[in-house]
C-alpha cells in the first residue's frame, strides 16, 4: 500500500512538473478612429516587455477609399514626418511603405468603417516614448497620433 501510495504521489508530482504553464494573456487596449481624425487614446502606457493587443475600431460615415484607418507603432528614432510622406505614396502597400519597414514596431492592417481591426506585440524593453500614428493619407497631419510610453 505504502509503495502504491508513494508511485501515485511520484507520478503526479511529474505530471505537475511537465504541464505547460499557461499561455500569456495580452492586455487589450481598445482604440477608436473617427471622422475627426483622432484617436480615442491619445497616450497608452506599458511595462517594459509587456504583452498588448491594440484594437482599433473606425467609427465613420465615409466610404472605405475615402477614410480608413491603421494603428502603426514606430520606433523612437523614426523620421516620422519621412515616414507620413512615404506612406501616402504607398497606396498598393496599404500606406506602409516597405523601404521604411525598419522603422515600425508593428502596424495593424487599415480599418474602414464599421471594421475592427488589431495588432499583437510586446512593448519594447526599453523605457522611453514611441510614437503611434495613422498612415492613411492626411490623417498624421489632421492630429491622428499617439505615444506609447513604457515605463
Amino acid at each position: 500500500m505504502r509503495l502504491a501510495l508513494r508511485l501515485t504521489m511520484t507520478m503526479a508530482l511529474a505530471a505537475a512538473t511537465l504541464t505547460p504553464l499557461a499561455a500569456e494573456t495580452a492586455r487589450s487596449i481598445k482604440l477608436t478612429g473617427t471622422d475627426a481624425l483622432a484617436f480615442s487614446l491619445p497616450t497608452i502606457t506599458a511595462k517594459p516587455g509587456e504583452l498588448l493587443t491594440v484594437v482599433l475600431r473606425t467609427m465613420s460615415m465615409q466610404p472605405a477609399d475615402q477614410l480608413a484607418h491603421n494603428f502603426v507603432l514606430l520606433k523612437p528614432t523614426a523620421k516620422v514626418d519621412a515616414f507620413i510622406m512615404a506612406a501616402a505614396m504607398a497606396r498598393t502597400e496599404g500606406h506602409l511603405p516597405a523601404k521604411l519597414k525598419d522603422q515600425v514596431i508593428v502596424a495593424s492592417a487599415l480599418a474602414a468603417a464599421g471594421e475592427t481591426t488589431s495588432a499583437t506585440f510586446r512593448a519594447p524593453a526599453q523605457p522611453g516614448r514611441y510614437p503611434y500614428v495613422c498612415s492613411f493619407p492626411g490623417h498624421y497631419n489632421g492630429g491622428m497620433k499617439g505615444v506609447l510610453v513604457v515605463q
